[in-house]
């Protein structure tokens, strides 16, 4: 974002108004961990993201270069969304959220139960893995 167009010059509040919503978010930890979603995938989701805020975020996250638009391999009338550099290394934040709303929230889903297992037997290697798998081309 433009610096005129910020609350402040905060780097957590610049942030914040690019991915602080929660629908940025979500559409970041699914291509965090599928690598790459068409738009029917995010519309699958289960927070269940209406088709207009869904267009607007994946739009906002392009503009300011957080993911890209790809080819779909198999359907013209489809394209895949992916994350950038930029947005693969919201990795470790995504990674601190996961651990603080497993501390708070009793009810975490058995594939992310799964996933902090791993997350906390080593934390560094674990988003070194998983920089890695996204990164590759």
């Amino acid at each position: 974002m433009s610096k005129d167009k910020n609350r402040s010059n905060c780097p957590i509040s610049c942030s914040l108004e690019l991915w602080g919503d929660k629908w940025s978010l979500i559409i970041i930890r699914d291509l965090m961990f599928a690598k790459q979603c068409t738009y029917g995938d995010f519309l699958k989701s289960e927070e269940k993201i209406s088709t207009n805020i869904l267009a607007a975020r994946l739009k906002t996250l392009e503009q300011h270069m957080v993911i890209e638009k790809l080819e779909h391999p198999n359907s013209k009338s489809k394209v895949l969304y992916k994350l950038t550099k930029k947005g693969i290394e919201l990795l470790p934040i995504l990674v601190e959220i996961n651990l603080w709303g497993e501390k708070y929230y009793a009810d975490i889903p058995d594939r992310t139960k799964a996933l902090l297992k791993d997350v906390k037997k080593d934390k560094k290697s674990f988003i070194r893995r998983t920089i890695k798998k996204l990164d590759i081309d």
